[in-house]
């Protein structure tokens, strides 16, 4: 590992930065000194220092994966060979979620964070409800306190050193007027204030660790309820000093709901109560009327994007080009985790409105690659990342480019998005620090597997019958 705290010269093949005021491009052969952690000096064209470190190929800032929910990586391969809906893939989830403690739990979290790091991902949203006993009943002090799957979540993410934005999710019901049952129980705090109380005290517990940041999360408008919704805008949730992230209209099936229980849309019973703001990102977003992309872009708020986990679950096509024009800003998600590769997310994005508009051309590498950066990194509070610039945090992704995929492609933003894939990634550093580099793959395999392995293990119930939304 190099030390954070000396300063560090890393020369840069080919690195896709902005310097003097210019929109970002690839510039050759950039001498880079990195200084407790934040980029001090950056030179291109410059010669190359023997006592630097090289990285050849393409370097990119840090990516962003901005909703991540990291025991569905458990899923992976056994949930995909079998039909049904969201809502069948949901009663396995919920099964899996039933067997997990704060051990077990922290040992597949490191695992699926280190593959996200193994990506690019140098910060993450971690989208987390699964927060007290399966019963429903709280952690003691003695066994951690009430907010122990946190912890054991977040220390999993400084142990790879990851980056992490923990969102603690608010979930309160099974549906409108319905109550949390079955696995739900234990993601249910019981009241908006019971929730606020636990995730502040959380805030508290974790205020000033480096690399961590606690955000608050709403599940859904169907978990949580019009009157909690008002409990919590009083409480000050969404206010622009905390980031907030809310499922939205993944399925029409929610919409419908909510129409039937408030006559409104469910992005447009957020913005009564004041939740949709520029610290907002609505994840997924995919089934939208056109005054729910109208209220998104005014707000300025964020959309985060998953499309593999979004047709992985037959999900649909959101309008990321009507979002974008709209005013919205895109950032970039792997969610269920059936999917881990930020490259594949950047094309899907695009390759998805081909499909839908019959037209190509519709985002370009460089939004792409925005999204998966700056404004990424700014919808989890970190806005002094994404960027290779002096001051900001010295994040560095390096891709191969002479790979099968990679070869020939022209070494700039176009390889990045549409050629490379998370194979492709050879080198990360997060903060100044060494995370990942390519002979670190089979050791990133090795550990998934053992980590699968202990919590499917627990699941000893095949689950089949699809429960309601």
């Amino acid at each position: 590992m190099t030390d954070a705290a000396a300063p560090t010269a890393y020369h840069l093949e080919r690195a896709w930065l902005a310097l003097d005021g210019e929109g970002p491009r690839v510039h050759d052969e950039v001498a880079v000194t990195v200084r407790e952690g934040r980029f001090a000096t950056l030179r291109p064209g410059a010669p190359r220092d023997p006592g630097a470190h090289h990285l050849p190929g393409l370097t990119l800032p840090g990516l962003a994966n901005t909703h991540s929910h990291a025991f569905h990586r458990a899923l992976r391969g056994h949930a995909q060979h079998e039909g049904g809906t969201f809502w069948t893939w949901r009663t396995r989830m919920y099964a899996l979620a039933r067997r997990l403690d704060p051990a077990s739990y922290g040992r597949l979290a490191r695992a699926v964070f280190r593959e996200l790091v193994a990506s690019g991902a140098t910060s993450v949203g971690e989208f987390h409800y699964v927060h007290h006993r399966p019963d429903g009943s709280g952690y003691a002090d003695p066994e951690g306190g009430p907010n122990a799957m946190a912890h054991a979540v977040v220390a999993a993410a400084r142990e790879v050193g990851l980056r992490i934005t923990l969102l603690d999710t608010c979930y309160l019901a099974a549906g409108f007027g319905e109550p949390a049952r079955d696995a739900q129980v234990r993601f249910d705090d019981g009241s908006a204030a019971a929730w606020w109380a636990r995730t502040s005290r959380l805030r508290e517990e974790l205020e000033g660790v480096d690399g961590v940041r606690v955000g608050a999360a709403l599940h859904s408008v169907r978990a949580v309820p019009p009157e909690a919704l008002a409990a919590l805008a009083g409480l000050g949730v969404g206010h622009d000093d905390l980031p907030l992230h809310v499922h939205v209209s993944e399925q029409p099936a929610e919409n419908e709901a909510c129409l039937a229980a408030t006559g409104r849309t469910p992005t447009a019973l957020l913005d009564d109560h004041g939740l949709l703001g520029t610290a907002t990102t609505l994840v997924h977003a995919t089934h939208l009327t056109a005054d729910d992309v109208a209220r998104i872009g005014r707000a300025g708020a964020y959309v985060s994007f998953c499309p593999t986990t979004e047709r992985d679950l037959g999900d649909g096509i959101g309008p990321a080009r009507a979002l974008a024009d709209a005013g919205a800003r895109l950032t970039l998600g792997s969610d269920s985790h059936a999917v881990v590769d930020p490259f594949e997310e950047m094309r899907a994005v695009e390759l998805h409105e081909r499909l839908a508009s019959l037209r190509r051309g519709r985002l370009d590498a460089a939004d792409l690659l925005h999204a998966a950066t700056v404004d990424g990194h700014a919808s989890l509070g970190v806005p002094d990342a994404g960027r290779i610039a002096v001051g900001g945090r010295a994040d560095l992704v390096t891709l191969d480019t002479a790979s099968p995929r990679t070869a020939g492609t022209g070494a700039d933003e176009h390889t990045a998005v549409f050629a490379a894939t998370a194979a492709d990634v050879g080198h990360v550093v997060v903060d100044g620090v060494v995370r990942h580099r390519a002979v670190d793959a089979r050791d990133v395999g090795r550990a998934l597997e053992r980590a699968v392995a202990e919590v499917l293990a627990e699941v000893t119930a095949e689950v089949t019958a699809e429960v309601p939304a």
